[in-house]
């Protein structure tokens, strides 16, 4: 998944991030949960997002939407314990 516009801000609301990755607020929260917050701690309300955390979130979107067979070269941090 790319970006479906130009990323010209220092700081994006979880509205304003949603839009820019083309996903709902829903799905940003589903990713946050599963990737960020998932360790026992709550998400924070009103989550303010750099362009760096969008490029991570446009991967984890395009990756959790991916075919399992796809997922063949990735080693989970799981795999070392």
């Amino acid at each position: 998944m790319t970006l479906s516009r130009p990323i010209t801000q220092d700081y994006y609301s979880e509205t304003e991030a949603a839009q820019a990755l083309g996903i709902t607020v829903g799905r940003l929260h589903q990713l946050l949960d599963r990737y960020v917050f998932n360790v026992g701690t709550r998400r924070p309300p009103n989550i303010e997002f750099t362009s760096s955390d969008l490029l991570l979130l446009s991967y984890w979107s395009r990756e959790s939407n991916a075919s399992p067979e796809s997922h063949d070269n990735v080693i989970s941090i799981d795999d070392y314990k």
